[in-house]
């Protein structure tokens, strides 16, 4: 089965970090480049990161992604969290090998991000 499956979501204080997952099956992860979006309640989908396959662990929006290969799995790592940071985060495939245009076509189902004090 051609899936995504996010995890690592959590409750955290501000200030904390967390490491999520995207986790394929079915494809090779490594062939593809990963966009993590999140959504908040009321609000619309936001791109928060990518990683195209050429790249090592790029740094953006204060998020540092990296993959491991071997696993077919992708972690963005998120530092120094905060109160606007709370949402659903999805990774989705890219259907190329570079973060250009949004031609996502696999979304995995979302891990819940919570930040409170």
């Amino acid at each position: 089965q051609v899936q995504l499956v996010e995890s690592g979501g959590d409750l955290v204080q501000p200030g904390d970090s967390l490491r999520l997952s995207c986790t394929a099956s079915g494809f090779t992860l490594s062939s593809h480049a990963i966009g993590w979006f999140r959504q908040a309640p009321g609000k619309e989908r936001e791109a928060v990161a990518c990683i195209s396959i050429a790249v090592l662990s790029p740094v953006q929006n204060r998020f540092t992604i990296s993959r491991d290969n071997a696993k077919n799995t992708v972690y963005p790592q998120m530092p120094d969290l905060k109160f606007e940071d709370p949402a659903v985060y999805y990774c989705a495939r890219h259907a190329g090998a570079v973060c250009r245009g949004e031609n996502y076509d696999l979304w995995g189902q979302g891990t819940q991000v919570t930040v409170s004090s």
